[in-house]
């Protein structure tokens, strides 16, 4: 197969696209895989287009079989890799790569997809991988697999990307009907409020937030505050909010970035 950067050349063997990153890498190319699953939307052409920015590199796009590749061609990636379950697993999925026990997701969802986070990593051989914050603890869990199982990619976290009026963008989050939307964007307002109370530490965090999801008759699933490293929050630094909740029958997830005990009008000052 003939290759031309910038052509988003389409590879469905996982040893095509093996030898074409060690072709580059041996020659010092950096190689940015960049795994989006089963859809494309804003966000993930932002981590696409962060993976761009790396000088010189070839930029490797991970979809699954079926999924509409004209954003990627508009974006001039260099390769599109095509994957399902009978390529990352010829003899049936028989290994899961499991997460601590103290995760806030479906233990056995989040195990599915770390693993294949790994396979498709293991499979490509980049430099650097690129994973969206939309799903910050799944990012944190791949940080500490790679560590842990000496991976040797440098993983880049982008950050969500978010609706003008502070929905995170998500293929989740296009199922949630006109109806409710107004109800969704109370994830993210919760979250916003609660950010904005750090200055007064983490148990005001959960207040403020906790009172902006009761006043829009919203019980979360879990609402958590927590380190970066996805432990006790500390009382003075940078954490993480959680929220998940059902929305019109569609079950949704979002965080954000908490500078707890300094608050955002002090970051100047702290830093």
């Amino acid at each position: 197969m003939s290759f031309q950067s910038g052509q988003a050349t389409e590879f469905r063997e996982k040893d095509g696209v093996a030898v074409l990153s060690r072709a580059f890498r041996k020659v010092g190319r950096p190689v940015a895989l960049v795994p989006l699953g089963a859809g494309i939307h804003a966000g993930h052409l932002a981590m696409v287009r962060a993976a761009k920015r790396i000088p010189t590199a070839i930029v490797i796009v991970a979809v699954e079989e079926g999924v509409d590749i004209s954003p990627l061609k508009e974006e001039q990636v260099d390769a599109v890799f095509f994957y399902n379950e009978e390529i990352l697993w010829p003899h049936g999925q028989r290994t899961l790569v499991q997460p601590p026990s103290h995760q806030m997701e479906d233990a056995r969802g989040l195990a599915l997809e770390l693993t294949e986070r790994v396979a498709l990593v293991n499979m490509v051989q980049p430099s650097d991988v690129f994973f969206g914050e939309k799903d910050f603890e799944l990012l944190i869990a791949t940080q500490h697999a790679f560590n842990d199982l000496h991976i040797s990619s440098r993983i880049h976290g982008v950050p969500t990307v978010r609706m003008p009026d502070g929905l995170a963008i998500s293929l989740r989050n296009t199922t949630v009907s006109e109806a409710a939307h107004d109800q969704a964007l109370v994830l993210s307002a919760a979250l916003t409020a609660g950010a904005y109370a750090a200055e007064d530490g983490a148990e005001k965090v959960i207040e403020v937030a906790t009172s902006v999801l009761t006043a829009a008759g919203i019980t979360p699933e879990y609402l958590e505050l927590r380190g970066l490293d996805l432990g006790q929050a500390p009382v003075e630094g940078n954490a993480r909010l959680f929220i998940a909740a059902e929305v019109g029958g569609v079950r949704l997830i979002d965080n954000a970035g908490v500078p707890v005990g300094i608050g955002f009008r002090n970051l100047g000052e702290q830093e």
